[in-house]
This record gives C-alpha cells, structure tokens and sequence, in this order.
C-alpha cells in the first residue's frame, strides 16, 4: 500500500477519516445504474475508466455491479482503529468491497471480515450492536464537511487537498510540496 510506504520513508501521522459516501443506500445496496439515474453517464465507460486506473496503479479491482451503505463499515474500523488494526481493516474491507464486492452494509459481513484480520468476532458484534462508534464517525463526517471533501480518496495536508487514487510519485511530490520531510531529514 502506498501509505505504507510513505509511512517508512517520511515522518507523517495517518489519520483515516470516515466520509459520508452515499449515505442513504439501503442495507442490500444499489446497482450503478440505480445510483447515477439520471445522469447522463456510461456505467461500462465508467468501470473500464476504473479498471484501467486500478491496473495502472498496480491495484486489484473487480467487476462490483452495486454500490452498498458504508456506514456501519466506517463505525466498526474506528474500532479497529481504536484496537491498532485499522489499516489491516481497511486493506481487507476495501479488499472485500471493490475486488469481491461483498455487501460492507451487512452486519455478518463486516463481523467476518473483522475475523479475517484476527478481531474478535464477538466484539466487532457488540460494536456494531450497540453503535458504539457512532459518535466517532459522526465526527468525521463533520470533520470532512468543514475540510470541503467531497470525494474519496482525498488525502489532506496542511489544509491543502489532492483527490482520488494517485500514484505513489504523485502522493510522494505532493507530500514534499507540503513540507514533507524523509526520515533522514531531507526533502
């Protein structure tokens, strides 16, 4: 993961934060169709655009036909956060989401994917259950507001933004160009 490596080569803090993508899906998703009704895209345009990105970014993508509510995704990673999984999280839930297109609104999903990275089945339940992140993610959401994000990826240093998927150079340049130093020091 490119972060991952930024994360080796420079002094950065990542803080993940949850945006509010879609928020009024239905727990069984939408297709794209639905989703983009009324406007006037190519859904099969679109996916080659997107595979094409991915592969050029050296990322797996695979042929979701849905999109699905995140919402309770977005609550149980701050969990995982909380517990110094969070990016074993979100590498498996964006793993399940756009390679295997797994429902991510779907309770059972996310507490078996929680267990595929080593969570406690039984305690992803009762966070989900009780919501007990939901003030966190609440949090974001307004946090991502006030930023002015209105897309994701967007990556945010010293309130200056870059949007969607990047290359590693770009994220690296754009790092630099926000005073990013190497760990050694140097620019």
């Amino acid at each position: 993961m490119r972060i991952e490596q930024l994360r080796k080569e420079y002094d950065i803090v990542v803080q993940w934060v949850a945006f509010p993508l879609h928020p009024d899906t239905p727990e069984d998703g939408l297709t794209l169709e639905q989703l983009f009704v009324g406007r006037n895209l190519d859904i099969g345009q679109m996916m080659q655009r997107l595979h094409k990105a991915a592969k050029d970014l050296g990322l797996p993508f695979g042929d979701r036909k849905k999109t699905f509510n995140s919402r309770l995704a977005q609550e149980l990673s701050k969990w995982a956060e909380s517990l110094g999984k969070g990016d074993q999280f979100h590498g498996a839930m964006f793993s399940a989401y756009f390679v295997d297109g797994t429902n991510i609104g779907k309770p059972d999903e996310l507490i078996r994917i929680a267990g595929s990275i080593g969570l406690p089945k039984d305690q992803a339940k009762a966070v989900l259950d009780g919501r007990s992140f939901r003030q966190a993610v609440d949090a974001d959401w307004k946090l991502a507001h006030t930023l002015g994000i209105t897309a994701v990826p967007t990556f945010v240093v010293n309130n200056e933004k870059l949007v969607g998927a990047q290359s590693y150079e770009a994220l690296e340049q754009f790092l630099i160009g926000q005073g990013g130093r190497k760990r050694n020091g140097t620019r």
